[in-house]
């Protein structure tokens, strides 16, 4: 990993310096080409697409197993998994759980001036699908992340996917946190092929109504070709943290650098950048990071950019032009200035609020907006899961309501609209 340095001398140069950080991560490979191929190949061809693919991509020519995973194999898996692991997932999935209940909206009735109502309902969808990616280990805390957010939004079904090894076979881990999760179907499936599989459905595979998850940029650009037919959580890129290292507290550097390496893991693509006024900390942290990085051969991150920013305002500027999937507070300035971060995925407060809690069992999703998406994108939680609809009743305020709307109907030239609604108030004998 190198260092990199960068000044920033005043809140106005933030959105530059931004943007010039972004640019320092390799920039992603274009897919979209290929991916319509297989997309269209699934549509197509299903069951046969998808194991065409798998056997190209993730069993390395050999037969793929059956798509779907028996239920018994999951239970298996469930049995024999290491005890700690085990009570790592029920703790991960318990306080999930919790903060995603407390993210369900119940519904309200809107009485109006002229006598009509309008109740607001939030349903839960019907079937929805955790895609969990493959790469050098297992992610049985997206399963967690993706299925108890699901459970907890009230969805009628919920179904998993993972690329399978060459083996054939999806990680026992993974298998062990679906049944832990009471995940309804488990498919052996990966890429680009899977996400088409699961947005048109298959002769093994029911079609699902949101898609959800990380994975490469396949599986990312799969999800928005599909995103007219199939609701997503959004694109998934590279991980992303700032640190932003203000006031007295904000040392030692150490446990900082670990959290930034920790990100780092996820990839080579990963941004990592830690903004503060102080020099003397920042050099401190460099220092760190250019001695732990090569002890620790799980690090693919190629930066790390420290910014020296005049003052606080101009550190503050800098994360908000930024947006990055994770903000990290550390310092006696952590308190104030945690409310005026507005665009991040998700805020760790304090010293010991390391980003990593948030990716495990802190209880907040580690299915966040990357790529400056912080701007307009929320983390994953049960809205995701869920759709907003509304009942109206006009009953006798029809009358009071028929004159406007129809003028406003006459107005944009839909004549019939008017009379549909003048029909109410002569219907009723209404002068």
């Amino acid at each position: 990993m190198r260092i990199e340095w960068r000044s920033l001398d005043s809140a106005a140069d933030a959105a530059a310096l931004a943007a010039d950080v972004r640019a320092l991560a390799p920039a992603p490979d274009d897919v979209a080409g290929a991916v319509a191929e297989i997309v269209e190949a699934v549509r197509a061809r299903g069951d046969a697409a998808v194991a065409e693919y798998t056997r190209r991509f993730d069993t390395r020519g050999a037969e793929p197993k059956p798509l779907r995973v028996g239920r018994d194999e999951a239970e298996a898996a469930l049995a024999a998994l290491d005890p700690e692991v085990r009570a790592a997932l029920e703790l991960a999935a318990a306080n999930v759980e919790a903060v995603a209940l407390a993210g369900l909206g119940e519904d309200i009735e809107v009485p109006l001036p002229q006598g009509q109502t309008v109740l607001v309902r939030e349903l839960p969808i019907g079937r929805a699908a955790i895609y969990v990616p493959g790469g050098r280990a297992p992610y049985p805390s997206t399963v967690v992340m993706g299925a108890v957010t699901a459970r907890a939004a009230g969805v009628g079904e919920v179904v998993v996917c993972a690329p399978p090894g060459d083996d054939g076979e999806l990680h026992t881990t993974i298998l062990a946190a679906c049944a832990l999760c009471d995940v309804d179907s488990v498919y052996r499936m990966g890429g680009a092929q899977a996400v088409a599989a699961l947005a048109f459905g298959t002769e093994t595979v029911a079609p699902v109504d949101v898609v959800v998850g990380p994975g490469n940029v396949y599986v990312q650009e799969a999800k928005r070709q599909l995103s007219q037919r199939v609701g997503i959580d959004g694109f998934a890129g590279p991980s992303e943290l700032l640190v932003v290292l203000a006031g007295s507290g904000a040392r030692p550097a150490r446990p900082v650098a670990l959290d930034l390496l920790a990100q780092g893991e996820h990839g080579v693509e990963s941004l990592v950048a830690a903004v503060a006024p102080d020099a003397g900390i920042l050099r401190a942290l460099g220092e760190d990071l250019e001695s732990l990085a090569p002890a620790r051969p799980t690090v693919a991150a190629a930066a790390a950019v420290l910014v020296q920013a005049a003052d606080v305002e101009a550190a503050l500027a800098f994360a908000q032009a930024l947006a990055p999937e994770h903000v990290q507070l550390v310092g006696s300035e952590a308190e104030a200035l945690a409310p005026l971060v507005t665009r991040a995925g998700c805020v760790f407060v304090g010293r010991s609020s390391a980003t990593a809690f948030g990716d495990y069992v802190a209880g907040s999703n580690h299915v966040l907006p990357t790529g400056g998406a912080a701007r307009f994108a929320s983390p994953l939680g049960p809205a995701t899961f869920r759709r907003r609809t509304t009942e109206v009743r006009v009953e006798g305020a029809a009358r009071d309501l028929a004159g406007a709307g129809a003028a406003l109907a006459r107005a944009e030239g839909f004549v019939v609209h008017a009379q549909s609604m003048e029909a109410r108030v002569q219907e009723n004998g209404m002068p």
